[in-house]
């Protein structure tokens, strides 16, 4: 009831309302202490990203911390509008100078919103020998932050007003106001022109509470210390002379000193060793992998694009967003890597290359060098099918690929829908049309689109995870899977589709869906059907599986069971065992398991006592009720319940 009280008093939209209950520093610190993470992520996102995410995120959290009032202030009239905040004077006052000194570092723009030269206003913080920045979120989030970067302060403002703070556009046009915003109805309209992604405001890429680090610029520092090594030269010759003693074995042994040139290094810097396959060497290589994709697209002689990919790839800046699969190293390559496509696509210059181990794509705008992003992704052992598509870019929620060589067709297809037919993709020197990918929306799962690829040894799905690599489909018995290309493997894969959102991210090799089991339902419901999905992934571990059941009528399984530790449903235990409640149209429930075909009887105790012969079992239980399942194999070993 304060908050809405607060409101009625409101001043008319356009111009600060009159001053609120006085606000003492302890209410305020409470507030900010409280409320801290949020408060800097509203500076970072409203401040300017022209000097650099470093300078953005010392700035953001510079702002917050002299939120804090000097004595008692009137609080305004506007309170938060989200959850544990409705109603806080000390949290809406402290909110309102942090954005008053965002939108005043907004108007300054570049480096004169602060002091001095690269310093931020003392005291702290202060980081020194450090660039700090966020964690690199997706294609998403970069497409997000360049939209914003292109408004006023007060329109980035507006937009972080109603996506993070949720509040109304009447209370945005007061905070701004209140906040010396010079024309808030400007702003509004200003924010209307940016796609309403809100969720995307509370993604780590906009966390400036969580951090990555890396050195600043190391040639910059070496020279500023050149002058103090001159000064301590007579003493590094004596101090030489001294370990003569030992035969001229430092304590690195055979290491090179700090910053020598050093000539592999060099070399895997140098465009003109980048290596290349031959356009006709696929055809007769004993193995089909990366190693033997030609250098394709309009740029792969262009040495500057390629000297600055290579260069970013060993050392990327503070401003570049790298972002690596699970298991990924991150460093630079080893030696001169393999060209395997340079050229323009959708509006960014795009190079990627082949290390042996890894694939990593550079991109930048096509009209400059801001907002470079690094991507890498393990590729190791690829061969086939795993060697069969790249990503090359996102725009607009579409996804662009590159395959193989081998590739003669590319199409779309819908997973959730196995008789609708595949649509062609067109392919041009080896590089797909936009597929619309799977998560463009966010509401209720209604299609889920693959990629269809055609060669001489038949067709295969593949579905992006949000990854350099799409990741392979497969359906049937672990160990003996088949393409998912097929009538029957559609089928079984139509109700699960929409399950692969849950391996987005974990640098995914592989999914298949193996249907384990079918079990009639009590009292006459039918027949309902269990499948296991599994998504293996590139470094051999961290596996995700999952156990879905689906009743007679549902247009997707249900999870009831999921591990990311399990050799359940894999290769190299290709069993399972699962367990369900089910509600019977009488109202009565039911526990239902089943394993797979292997399984000679199962056991139930707990709320529940019980035992089967076969894979398959059914009891009635009450609502809630908790057990512990046991399956026998028939080989004599005992399995327990996927958890």
């Amino acid at each position: 009831m304060q908050s809405q009280d607060v409101a009625q008093h409101s001043a008319p939209a356009g111009r600060p309302g009159p001053p609120g209950p006085a606000v003492d520093v302890e209410q305020a610190e409470a507030a900010l202490v409280e409320h801290y993470p949020r408060l800097v992520r509203l500076a970072y996102l409203v401040l300017p990203a022209g000097p650099g995410r470093h300078r953005r995120v010392l700035t953001a959290h510079a702002l917050a911390q002299r939120a804090l009032p000097r004595g008692r202030t009137p609080a305004p009239v506007i309170p938060a509008q989200s959850t544990g905040r409705d109603g806080d004077p000390g949290y809406a006052c402290v909110r309102l100078r942090v954005l008053r000194a965002a939108l005043a570092a907004g108007r300054a723009g570049g480096r004169r919103a602060w002091p001095g030269r690269d310093r931020l206003p003392s005291p702290l913080p202060q980081v020194w020998g450090l660039r700090l920045f966020p964690r690199s979120g997706g294609a998403d989030e970069l497409a997000l932050d360049q939209r914003l970067s292109a408004l006023s302060a007060a329109g980035r403002a507006a937009y972080v007003l109603r996506g993070l703070e949720k509040l109304p556009d009447e209370k945005v046009r007061e905070v701004l106001a209140a906040a010396g915003a010079a024309d808030p109805d400007a702003a509004l309209r200003e924010a209307d022109g940016v796609p309403e992604r809100y969720a995307l405001l509370d993604s780590p890429e906009f966390d400036p509470c969580s951090l990555q680090a890396r050195p600043t610029d190391l040639m910059r520092r070496r020279r500023h210390a050149r002058a103090a090594l001159t000064a301590a030269a007579a003493l590094a010759v004596c101090g030489a002379l001294v370990a003569r003693s030992d035969g001229g074995r430092g304590a690195g042994g055979a290491a090179a000193p700090p910053y020598a040139r050093n000539p592999a290094a060099e070399a895997a810097l140098d465009p003109g060793r980048v290596t290349r396959a031959s356009p006709t060497a696929w055809r007769t290589a004993a193995r089909t992998g990366f190693s033997v994709w030609p250098a394709r697209g309009d740029r792969t002689g262009d040495r500057a694009l390629l000297r600055r990919a290579l260069a970013v790839w060993a050392r990327p800046g503070a401003t570049v967003r790298v972002s690596a699969t699970p298991g990924t190293p991150t460093g630079g390559p080893a030696g001169p890597p393999q060209l395997l496509y340079a050229g323009d696509v959708d509006g960014a210059r795009v190079v990627l290359f082949h290390d042996g181990l890894r694939i990593a794509r550079y991109a930048e705008p096509e009209d400059s060098t801001a907002g470079a992003v690094l991507d890498l992704a393990r590729v190791d052992g690829a061969t086939g099918a795993e060697a069969e598509a790249l990503v090359l870019g996102r725009a607009d929620g579409n996804v662009r690929y590159l395959t193989a060589p081998w590739v003669t067709r590319a199409a779309e297809r819908d997973l959730l829908k196995p008789s609708a037919g595949a649509m062609d993709l067109g392919l041009a020197h080896g590089v797909t049309g936009p597929l619309a990918g799977p998560f463009r929306r966010a509401s209720a799962c209604t299609s889920w689109n693959v990629l269809q690829l055609t060669d001489a040894g038949g067709t295969r799905l593949f579905t992006d995870l949000g990854e350099l690599v799409p990741a392979h489909l497969t359906a049937g018995r672990p160990g003996a899977p088949r393409e998912a290309a097929g009538a029957e493997a559609l089928r079984t894969w139509s109700p699960y589709g929409c399950s692969l959102a849950a391996a987005r991210g974990l640098g995914v090799r592989s999914v298949n869906a193996w249907a384990f089991a079918g079990q009639p339902l009590p009292e006459g419901g039918g027949s309902a059907s269990w499948v296991c999905t599994r998504a293996e992934t590139w470094r051999g571990d961290g596996a995700r599986t999952l156990a879905q059941f689906r009743t007679p009528g549902r247009a997707h399984g249900a999870v009831v069971a999921r591990s990311d530790t399990s050799t359940a449903c894999g290769p190299r235990a290709a069993h399972v065992l699962a367990g369900v409640l089910w509600k019977a149209r009488s109202g009565s429930w039911y526990l239902l398991a089943a394993g797979g075909r292997d399984t000679a009887s199962l056991r139930v105790t707990g709320d529940v006592t019980a035992r089967a012969e076969g894979p398959l079992l059914a009891v009635r239980a009450r609502r809630g009720a908790t057990a512990v399942l046991k399956g026998t194999l028939d080989d004599g070993r005992t399995i327990g319940a996927l958890r």
